[in-house]
């Protein structure tokens, strides 16, 4: 690959380029996939815009994000080209407080009408591919402002397709599926029962080449990416790929400071969790599964809140070890209106996978110590092991956590004494 700068295509696209690209506003979404179609007429193969795209990526900062963007959805288009086989995508998502950000900027200044967005970007992906046909499932995540309801308001005046409904997780836990056990109400789910219950319902469809996939309401993954997902299902044979951010290829725009306390959390999950030995961003909302293997791990799952993805993970990897896929996509936070930020849940979801592996996982000396350590930690000592990560965690990237594993049970515990002993000081001055 020449350098991208001598490629004149590349040029116009990246001093076209808006200098903040903001996936709200509906011309910059028309810039990138408009972008995406040039770069698939002058890169044909798929080999070229991989090449591409780690061409870009090796000098992230000298490129416009939308022309990142517009690589990731050329190549995720040119995947689906070389398919020939039927293929059916049911795409899941959960809402819950969404009542604003699903309405237009002209509705309300932090409106993304994300429904509308999802749906057309799934018709820009495969509308000239007729072996290929889509289906969305929007489930109510028990909202009490009545995004469900909201969604279906937004169907029924503006979209005439017959592809997408509105579930309502309540009503499956008072039909008592066992998919929803054992919830006995909304309250008991965050996000996790009913993603796992809009998996379970669209994967019930007897379909040539199904796949799940489930990603986030809002709109910081293009679902025009979608394409890098299936290529690995259908074409290298994983039951599963994911959506990573800590690729070298991943492109991440994400507002706040988080980047320690994630490390933490990777590298103790790590301890705990043996079998995703080369996963690490378990979390991003863009994940796809063979309609069989769903119909398998989905049902009976522990996990309602939010570290169920771990748990389709584990049961993936368990079910047929290396057959999940990793791939690098562009992801852009769309934090403005977020539902789990305020909740910082990681001391939550350590203590779920703590009940996963004991659930799952052969037990081992390390994964036990850790194991019992999470489980003793309130959350006044996470915040105090976040305001205090040791070094050697701080210092590396969490892709090493998988081998590097010198920070101890006894490390971490001496931190905590040190912090007490210190405001137990302070409090007799």
């Amino acid at each position: 690959m020449p350098d991208p700068a001598a490629i004149p295509l590349i040029h116009q696209i990246a001093s076209e380029a808006p200098a903040q690209l903001d996936l709200t506003i509906e011309s910059h979404l028309q810039q990138a996939t408009r972008a995406a179609d040039q770069l698939r007429a002058e890169f044909p193969a798929v080999a070229e815009l991989t090449a591409l795209e780690k061409a870009l990526a090796a000098e992230k900062d000298r490129w416009p994000l939308l022309l990142h963007l517009a690589v990731k959805l050329a190549k995720s288009k040119q995947i689906l080209s070389g398919i020939r086989e039927p293929v059916h995508i049911s795409v899941v998502f959960a809402v819950y407080k969404e009542h604003i950000r699903i309405l237009t900027k002209e509705e309300h200044p932090l409106g993304e009408n994300f429904l509308l967005r999802k749906i057309g970007q799934l018709n820009w992906l495969m509308a000239e591919f007729p072996n290929f046909q889509w289906d969305m499932l929007i489930v109510d995540d028990g909202c009490p402002e009545g995004s469900g309801r909201i969604a279906q308001q937004i169907l029924a005046e503006k979209y005439d397709g017959h592809n997408v409904r509105v579930l309502f997780l309540q009503e499956a836990i008072g039909q008592g599926l066992p998919v929803t056990r054992p919830m006995t109400s909304t309250n008991d789910s965050r996000k996790g029962g009913s993603i796992a219950y809009g998996m379970w319902v669209a994967a019930q469809q007897d379909l040539p080449n199904h796949i799940v996939l489930f990603t986030d309401a809002d709109l910081s993954t293009h679902l025009g990416q979608t394409g890098l997902l299936v290529g690995p299902i259908m074409v290298d044979g994983a039951d599963a790929a994911i959506g990573s951010r800590r690729e070298p290829e991943s492109i991440v725009v994400k507002t706040g400071t988080r980047n320690l306390r994630g490390k933490l959390f990777i590298y103790l999950w790590k301890r705990v969790i043996t079998n995703l030995d080369e996963i690490v961003d378990t979390q991003a909302g863009f994940k796809a599964f063979r309609a069989e293997v769903v119909r398998e791990i989905v049902e009976d799952m522990l996990e309602k809140q939010f570290a169920f993805d771990i748990e389709l993970l584990v049961k993936t990897q368990l079910r047929r070890p290396g057959s999940i896929a990793k791939v690098p996509i562009a992801w852009i936070d769309s934090d403005a209106l977020s539902t789990t930020t305020d909740l910082q849940p990681y001391l939550g979801m350590l203590k779920s996978m703590v009940a996963m592996y004991r659930r799952y996982l052969p037990p081992n000396p390390q994964s036990e110590a850790f194991a019992a350590f999470i489980e003793s930690l309130d959350e006044d000592q996470w915040q105090t092991l976040v305001a205090h990560v040791p070094e050697p965690i701080a210092a590396r990237e969490p892709y090493t956590f998988s081998e590097f594993d010198e920070v101890t049970v006894d490390d971490l515990r001496a931190i905590l004494k040190s912090e007490n002993a210190d405001a137990t000081d302070a409090s007799q001055r």
